[in-house]
């Protein structure tokens, strides 16, 4: 079996930004749903759920194996779908959004970095899928 070197080299600056969006994200919902939740309680929820997907996506990403690489790849596309949808709505039904989120307007409060990095994770997951099963 093939050495599993998702986690090795450049991987670990793409944990290392994920553990950071994680650490952001969370502390970020976990302020706005405490102090201000009924001024923009989808925003909120959004930034909680964007949160919890980093986390995922960070342990997921640091742990070896093939059900863990599922997890990523699971984590990614739902961080890509999420940068997406939420930044379309964010632009296009700003009644909804009154405040920001990390995801909304595309990320531009963090430098876009969040509509990149599921773009830079997807293809370093590709480049570092595991091997086929062999039967």
């Amino acid at each position: 079996m093939a050495r599993d070197t998702r986690n090795t080299g450049p991987g670990r600056l793409l944990i290392a930004v994920y553990a950071v969006f994680a650490i952001s994200a969370t502390a970020r919902a976990g302020y706005q749903i405490l102090t201000k939740f009924s001024e923009a309680p989808l925003a909120y929820v959004l930034s909680a759920f964007a949160a919890v997907v980093y986390v995922v996506a960070t342990v997921s990403l640091a742990k070896s194996g093939r059900t863990w690489f599922k997890v990523s790849v699971a984590a990614v596309l739902v961080e890509l779908v999420g940068v997406l949808v939420v930044g379309a709505l964010s632009v296009f039904d700003s009644v909804n959004f009154p405040h920001e989120t990390v995801w909304s307007l595309f990320g531009r409060g963090y430098a876009f970095i969040p509509l990149l990095l599921p773009v830079l994770g997807l293809i370093w997951l590709y480049r570092r899928r595991p091997a086929p099963k062999r039967t």
